[in-house]
């Protein structure tokens, strides 16, 4: 079993997510923390971000913050290969058990994302940019696929790179 859970607006939303992954010990949950639109508009309250931090991070497989969002999280920018390491660090630090990183909004010819586990490992994903305008949804797309490769009993990085092939396709 997997479960892929997105946007939530409030602290009770979050509780009761939270509650439901205990009562029903779910084994993969990938968290798709949706606090930004691609626009860069904020999608969740502040109230609903401490709480998904305090009652999810520990509860989940991953989370998959874009750059936007992880940057709110951490309370800086992020706009370089090494301060997405440092964001991942700490998001790990702050409970969440692996984190990918998804840099798409990083500049430059390559997709950059970053996979990093508790245990320490870090995987980086690179790829070249495929220049669309049809890219919103891709990061909810790539979570749900991570759940499905995870529900089918891949590794959490079989899972990651399954998914990443899936969306470039």
């Amino acid at each position: 079993h997997a479960v892929k859970i997105g946007m939530l607006h409030s602290p009770e939303a979050v509780n009761t997510v939270a509650a439901a992954i205990s009562h029903y010990s779910f084994k993969n949950v990938v968290l798709d923390p949706v606090i930004t639109a691609s626009s860069g508009t904020s999608l969740t309250e502040r109230p609903a971000i401490v709480a998904l931090v305090r009652e999810l991070f520990g509860r989940v497989t991953v989370i998959t913050p874009n750059l936007d969002e992880a940057a709110l999280l951490v309370g800086r920018p992020l706009d370089s290969e090494s301060t997405m390491e440092l964001a991942a660090q700490q998001l790990l630090a702050m409970g969440a058990s692996a984190v990918l990183l998804k840099g798409g909004h990083l500049a430059g010819e390559l997709v950059c994302d970053l996979l990093a586990t508790r245990s320490g490992e870090f995987y980086w994903m690179r790829a070249p940019r495929i220049h669309s305008a049809n890219t919103h949804g891709t990061g909810c797309t790539l979570s749900s696929a991570m759940a499905a490769h995870l529900a089918l009993g891949a590794n959490l990085l079989d899972a990651v790179q399954a998914a990443r092939a899936y969306v470039r396709a």
